[in-house]
């Protein structure tokens, strides 16, 4: 279902609309509220949803099929920058996903409209009424919110849930609550896969997130150390700082290059074999040969093999190298 096959792209004077089509589902995408047209009946739901994983996928099967039940739209209002950069000037925050990243976990779930909205003060000073009445009724139609019983709204966060049932019976819609239990499960994953991926326990993180957890970087030229030694290196550079990079170690990782899938086994760390080597994220590709250099690329974790390690000479660090390539090889196999 995450295929996409077909990309159109329609213009207007007043906005950009990117349709992703794949074989069973097509999603729209708008940056912002303001773009956001319809007559049809809308079920929505809102978050930062940073990870898209097990515990979100389930919300958002619950918005799916309200929506196909009501015969109506699902949608789902995300933002960015994370509120957090914004309103507390956090700006060591690490995020399971860059912007794009989470937009293409999104698009995989069978949605019908996706809505990523810049958060600034402006629309942190919306009051509670503002919101629901500019944005939930006016703009998105809405027939039906599923949101978190704990979810806060309005400038200064001062509404709750119950305020939110209250504008329901005001302005015609239904409130569905999700349960405790459900959003505590969900705050509950995001903590441990963050708290996995600093551990490095990537299969941990994977599990709770449903899937593999990758990046996408450019790659740059290096020190050429690991060509010298035998064991050619994609050096990639990450643009967004504020994306969460496990913890430094040896890792199992997978990408698709010119269209095949490539194993691989990354270092992320600073090489403490080299003095003064600067922190780096360093793929060796195995069984191929080609020039990365200023491509994109994304790199999916599956596995850690170890911890860095400094060793005594080139000859110890070669021969680990070799260890750990049929460690990568037997995963594989």
């Amino acid at each position: 279902m995450g295929y996409f096959y077909v990309q159109k792209i329609f213009r207007t004077k007043e906005r950009v609309i990117y349709i992703k089509r794949t074989k069973k589902l097509i999603v729209k995408i708008y940056s912002s509220i303001s773009e956001f047209k319809t007559n049809k009946r809308i079920v929505a739901t809102l978050g930062t949803f940073d990870g898209v994983h097990v515990g979100h996928q389930m919300i958002l099967k619950k918005l799916t099929d309200a929506a196909k039940q009501m015969n109506a739209e699902s949608l789902v209002l995300t933002f960015f920058p994370h509120p957090r950069m914004v309103l507390k000037q956090d700006h060591g925050i690490q995020l399971l996903n860059t912007l794009d990243e989470k937009k293409e976990l999104l698009e995989q779930l069978g949605l019908d409209n996706l809505v990523i909205q810049k958060f600034d003060m402006d629309f942190a000073n919306l009051t509670a009424e503002e919101f629901v009445k500019k944005v939930l009724v006016d703009t998105f139609n809405i027939s039906k919110i599923i949101i978190g019983y704990d979810h806060r709204f309005g400038k200064n966060r001062t509404a709750d849930i119950n305020d939110l049932r209250n504008f329901g019976k005001q302005y015609g819609f239904e409130v569905e609550e999700i349960s405790a239990q459900e959003i505590d499960h969900v705050s509950i994953s995001s903590t441990k896969i963050r708290t996995a991926l600093e551990e490095g326990n990537i299969k941990k993180a994977n599990e709770f997130l449903g899937h593999n957890y990758f990046f996408s970087g450019i790659v740059v030229h290096g020190k050429k150390l690991g060509k010298k030694l035998g064991f050619p290196t994609a050096n990639i550079k990450i643009e967004e700082t504020y994306k969460l990079i496990p913890k430094n170690g040896i890792y199992i990782v997978e990408s698709e290059l010119d269209g095949q899938k490539v194993k691989g086994m990354m270092s992320v760390g600073i090489n403490p074999t080299f003095e003064g080597h600067p922190y780096s994220i360093e793929v060796n590709y195995l069984d191929w040969e080609g020039d990365l250099y200023g491509k994109t690329i994304k790199v999916s974790i599956l596995d850690r093999i170890r911890e860095e390690i400094k060793f005594d000479n080139l000859e110890d660090l070669v021969s680990r190298l070799k260890q750990d390539e049929i460690i990568t090889r037997k995963y594989f196999s």
